[in-house]
């Protein structure tokens, strides 16, 4: 027993020490792989860690620049940025509502804001984050509000809803430092996570300045920076064309928001809202300045690095001079208040003209008065010029006679007609502003100097194969609205123009049929002497210029360059210049547009009591002009009637010089309770002696 016994123990001694060896050397073999594993991962991933902890710790954060300028054709500042100081505010990527609060308590020891409009819910916002004070409503509150009818615990978001809910049932009472405190804390916390906003941007005294820069240790992401708004230098005459920019709050439109997001806004971007701002908008913004910020593991801003510093807003220069655009504003207004004198603007909507060179296209000027016929109070609306349709009556008459050509029913060598009036079963006559029988008959030049109706009703007539008999109903080809619009776009008219101005909107057509499905015949009578269909001023402008450049349809466009901006603001190199872009060219010869220019002519020039329009005659360079006067209804949108007033809309197109044309100009006078005064005619006057007198043509 006992040698079994030694033989047992002296095996245990040799086993033990066998098996801490095995284990001792596993563990280091395992040690030694790990070891390798960490040095093949740092040899060959280090760079690759490094950078996606890099990556991490680094964002890119953007920031606005200037804003471009705007300036007229001779270089004087339109729209300028009027730069001033300002208190901003940069959110970290996880701050608090406390800390928030904390920083806005201590901001508000050194400056005063004016306190925006604030909800309950704002108020209550700011009242939850004070420290410590969420934990004290939840203990107050009943508890239906922490709890379900299960008696499970509510989500955080709804038991904050019943926090809010508390607090205003209790009542909000805010002293006038509170309100501010609620107000800033409102635009911080709505603001995006490393975005900046403007806590302070107006009446910024050096003062507040001044400690502010004393206390930013103990104001994390308060900094002092800049701010900028749109000036204007010459005035506001244009203000409708340029259109407008949001502000920080408005941000991006709705409407945009996803496009521009995907271009590289931020949601609280400044960005054109309106027409020159808006269709501008690329080059005026410029391109984003960029820092690199170093994130702490306290999600602070711990460093920041310039990589771009961003490139200012490109300027646009337009084709409007600043002077006489004020001189067109101020005509404009000079004979709008003499019908207002003459008691005459009872229903009218105002007052709108413009005045393009017709060889290239460029607007030189651009007016509107807007009228509010239950206030009689007046504003500035250039706008309406592309966005506000008129019938413009026998103005158009020139498209007419040129259609007509162009349909081969008359010709520059054969155009008499008979001028008898036109009637009709169950209306009343057709005929034009003179008595019956004043013409036996009328050339296409006569029909146009003394604006005959029964001659442009005549050429529709032809043009649709009808055959007249007196008191019968007429029969016409179904296509003649088709072929006579069809004429009249080729010019301009009834078809969007392409203004380089966005919100432009395109004449209105009247019906074609009547409810029965029969071709309203008279109608198409009233469309060929301008009495049917809407046009916008700048349609009537475009057709004029095409008439008087010989035939080619221009865009109109109201920037003639664009320019970069020098760092030191100045205006750089040019990196576009606009050229006449030809839209189309009409198909008429030569000899048959002089017809129409002769006839134009011959309303000014020419002889005989029914000369329409002999008031411009004294002009030097001379001019050639047709009126318009159409028959109206004044449409109250407040109180619509069944039996609307009626009114009087007359208007002009015109072009100078008539042998070498460098302006031509559409102007209209919508819903006159009388067509005395010839006001666009006292307008085109004024305009021509002003625009000859500037550019120095005798």
């Amino acid at each position: 027993m006992d040698i079994i016994k030694k033989r047992t123990g002296s095996q245990a001694k040799s086993t033990i020490p066998f098996r801490l060896n095995l284990l001792f050397f596993i563990v280091f073999v395992l040690f030694a792989m790990l070891v390798a594993q960490l040095a093949y991962l740092q040899i060959v991933y280090g760079g690759k860690f490094e950078a996606e902890v890099d990556r991490t710790d680094k964002t890119v954060m953007t920031g606005s620049v200037p804003r471009g300028m705007i300036y007229d054709s001779k270089g004087r500042l339109l729209v300028g940025n009027s730069t001033h100081n300002a208190i901003t505010y940069t959110k970290s990527g996880s701050v608090s509502s406390s800390d928030i609060y904390t920083i806005v308590n201590r901001l508000t020891k050194y400056i005063t804001v004016e306190p925006s409009n604030l909800t309950s819910r704002d108020k209550a916002d700011y009242i939850l984050a004070a420290p410590n004070k969420s934990k004290q409503v939840i203990k107050q509150m009943p508890k239906s509000y922490r709890v379900d009818s299960n008696g499970d615990a509510l989500s955080s978001n709804k038991v904050y809803a019943n926090e809010v809910k508390y607090v205003e049932k209790q009542g909000i009472h805010l002293n006038d430092k509170d309100t501010q405190r609620a107000s800033l804390f409102k635009t911080m916390s709505s603001a995006y996570s490393l975005s900046t906003v403007f806590l302070k941007d107006k009446n910024l005294s050096a003062k507040e300045i001044a400690q502010v820069s004393e206390h930013l240790t103990e104001l994390p992401g308060v900094s002092i920076g800049s701010n900028w708004e749109r000036d204007y230098p010459q005035g506001k005459s244009i203000a409708s064309i340029i259109g407008g920019v949001s502000t920080e709050q408005q941000g991006i439109p709705d409407d945009e928001l996803n496009t521009m997001l995907a271009s590289g806004y931020s949601r609280n971007d400044r960005v054109g809202t309106s027409y020159l701002e808006k269709s501008y908008e690329s080059i005026l913004s410029g391109t984003k300045s960029q820092k690199q910020v170093q994130i702490g593991s306290n999600n602070q801003i711990k460093k920041s690095t310039t990589l771009y510093k961003g490139q200012k807003g490109g300027n646009l220069n337009l084709t409007i001079d600043s002077k006489f655009q004020k001189k067109v504003q101020a005509a404009l207004e000079e004979q709008y208040s003499a019908a207002q004198a003459a008691g005459i603007t009872q229903y009218s909507d105002g007052a709108y003209v413009v005045a393009m060179n017709p060889k290239t296209g460029a607007i030189l000027a651009m007016a509107g008065i807007r009228n509010n016929p239950q206030t009689g109070k007046t504003s500035e609306d250039a706008l309406g010029v592309i966005n506000r349709t008129f019938v413009m009556g026998s103005a158009v008459k020139g498209a007419t006679v040129l259609g007509a050509m162009m349909d081969g029913v008359i010709s520059p060598s054969n155009n008499t007609q008979a001028d008898n009036p036109i009637y009709l079963p169950g209306t009343p006559v057709k005929k034009s502003v003179y008595p019956a029988g004043t013409f036996s008959s009328l050339s296409a030049i006569q029909a146009l100097q003394f604006s005959s109706n029964i001659y442009m009703m005549n050429l529709a007539l032809k043009e649709a194969h009808a055959s007249y008999v007196p008191n019968k109903s007429i029969s016409m080809n179904d296509d003649i609205f088709d072929k006579l619009r069809g004429y009249f776009n080729q010019f301009g008219l009834g078809v969007k123009t392409g203004i380089d101005i966005s919100g432009e909107t395109t004449g209105i057509e009247g019906a074609t049929h009547n409810s029965d499905g029969k071709l309203k015949t008279g109608s198409a009578l009233d469309l060929s002497y301008g009495n049917y269909d809407a046009y916008t001023l700048i349609e009537m402008a475009q057709y004029i210029s095409t008439i008087a450049n010989g035939g080619y349809r221009l865009k109109p466009y109201v920037v003639q360059s664009i320019q970069k901006t020098k760092d030191d603001g100045t205006k750089g190199a040019l990196t576009s210049v606009t050229k006449p872009s030809v839209l189309n060219k009409v198909g008429v010869t030569e000899d048959e547009l002089n017809v129409v220019k002769k006839g134009m002519y011959a309303a000014v020039h020419g002889s005989g009591y029914w000369t329409t329009a002999t008031r411009l005659k004294d002009l030097s360079p001379a001019v050639a002009a047709k009126t318009g006067t159409a028959q109206s209804f004044y449409y109250n949108p407040d109180n619509p009637s069944s039996d609307p007033p009626e009114t009087i809309t007359t208007s002009l197109v015109s072009f100078g010089p008539y042998e070498d044309p460098n302006i031509a100009m559409a102007i209209v006078f919508p819903n006159l309770t009388s067509e005395s005064g010839s006001y666009p005619q006292l307008l085109a006057k004024q305009i021509y002696t002003d625009y000859y007198k500037m550019t120095g043509q005798k």
